[in-house]
């Protein structure tokens, strides 16, 4: 008994194949099939390269599965690509946001100031009005004093 290899099968099948689709024509109507070809060289990624012996199936079998695969990681660096630019745009607006916490911080500092000069404008208004307080009670016992000493006197 001889054992085939499975090249050899193959072959046998693409024969068998080619054979069956000269003998019946297609349907009135039915599109033509035409089989896909193998990529040229430029188009097949450039980290596969057919093997020798290789047969027309299986070439066309690797080609589609790593077409599948090379448009699957074009998408995959698109993704990275938009990624790269959502980055960019969160460094302009972290960017934006510190420039912004600047100025509330300015903003902040220069309400502490007037805070600051309002409490001592209040403290100092609260220290005038207590003298002027003060004055006023020394001017009044002043002006009272010499009436209880004529009281006195006259008691």
């Amino acid at each position: 008994m001889v054992r085939q290899t499975n090249e050899q099968i193959l072959t046998d099948i693409e024969r068998e194949l080619r054979a069956e689709m000269r003998i019946q024509p297609p349907p009135l109507g039915a599109r033509i099939y035409n089989p896909p070809t193998l990529l040229s060289p430029a188009t097949m990624p450039e980290y596969v390269e057919h093997s020798d012996g290789a047969t027309e199936i299986g070439k066309l079998s690797a080609e589609a599965v790593v077409g599948e695969y090379e448009a699957a990681a074009k998408e995959i660096e698109a993704m990275g690509t938009d990624l790269l630019e959502r980055v960019r745009q969160c460094e302009a607006v972290t960017a934006e946001s510190l420039a912004v916490t600047d100025e509330l911080k300015e903003v902040a500092a220069r309400y502490r100031a007037e805070a600051k000069r309002l409490f001592v404008q209040i403290e100092n208004c609260s220290s005038a009005v207590a003298e002027v307080r003060k004055t006023c009670i020394e001017l009044r016992d002043k002006l009272l004093a010499p009436a209880s000493i004529d009281k006195q006197k006259k008691s």
